[in-house]
C-alpha cells in the first residue's frame, strides 16, 4: 500500500542497499545506479553495478484485492499489485572484476531479500512512499536463454554478464474513495396477509 512513487523508490532502494554494503577495499570506484535502455550502448560506468527495469507486471495471484480501508474507516479502491522486473549488470574493466562484483551483489541481495520501508523510503525525495509496516520481497528469478536473449536484442546492446530479479507485490494505493451509505443499523420486514381464494 504505497503511493505511485513506489516504482521508482524500489529501484533506488536496491542501488542504495548495494552502495551501502559495498566492500570498498576491493571495489573502491564502484558505482550503483538505475539506468535506462540507451545507457547500455555507451556503458553506464567503468566499475559497479547497474539496475535496469525491463518490465512491470500485475501480480496475478493478488489481482482481485478487497477495498482498502483507511485507519479512519474510509474505504478506497483496491490497491494495484505490481511485480517489478530488473536486469542487474556488473561492470568492470576485466571479466574477473565483473564476476566478483556479481557474486558479491547476488550474495548481498539474497541476504537482504526483504526490503523494509525504512530503506524503501530513504531512497527518494518523498519519504512517506511506503507505510512503516510495508516491505517488498526481492527474488532472483533467472530467465530462460530465449527470454534473456530477447531482452538483450531489445536493448540493441552487446550481451553483458547479468542476472534478473523480481520485486514482488508492490501495492500502489488509490486515492479514490468508494461511495457508500451509512452502516446498516436494522432491517425491517413487513408481513402481508395472504388473500383468500
Amino acid at each position: 500500500m504505497a503511493t505511485y512513487h513506489a516504482i521508482a523508490a524500489v529501484g533506488e532502494a536496491i542501488c542504495r542497499l548495494l552502495g551501502d554494503g559495498c566492500p570498498r577495499a576491493e571495489f573502491p570506484a564502484a558505482q550503483f545506479k538505475v539506468i535506462q535502455a540507451n545507457d547500455y550502448q555507451t556503458g553506464p560506468m567503468k566499475e559497479g553495478v547497474s539496475l535496469f527495469q525491463y518490465r512491470v507486471g500485475i501480480n496475478g495471484s493478488q489481482r482481485n484485492r478487497p477495498a482498502r480501508v483507511a485507519p479512519d474507516g474510509r474505504r478506497y479502491r483496491p490497491s494495484l499489485p505490481l511485480d517489478l522486473y530488473y536486469l542487474l549488470t556488473p561492470w568492470g574493466e576485466q571479466a574477473v572484476k565483473q564476476q566478483r562484483l556479481l557474486g558479491w551483489a547476488m550474495r548481498l541481495l539474497e541476504d537482504t531479500a526483504i526490503l523494509p520501508a525504512g530503506l524503501l523510503n530513504a531512497a527518494g525525495p518523498e519519504h512517506d512512499t511506503f507505510r512503516p509496516s510495508e516491505t517488498v520481497e526481492l527474488i532472483c528469478e533467472p530467465l530462460s536463454i530465449q527470454d534473456i536473449t530477447g531482452v538483450w536484442q531489445g536493448l540493441r546492446a552487446d550481451w553483458q554478464l547479468s542476472v534478473t530479479y523480481v520485486a514482488r507485490l508492490v501495492l500502489l494505493d488509490s486515492d479514490l474513495e468508494l461511495a457508500g451509505g451509512p452502516p446498516v443499523q436494522a432491517h425491517q420486514f413487513t408481513l402481508a396477509k395472504e388473500a383468500a381464494s
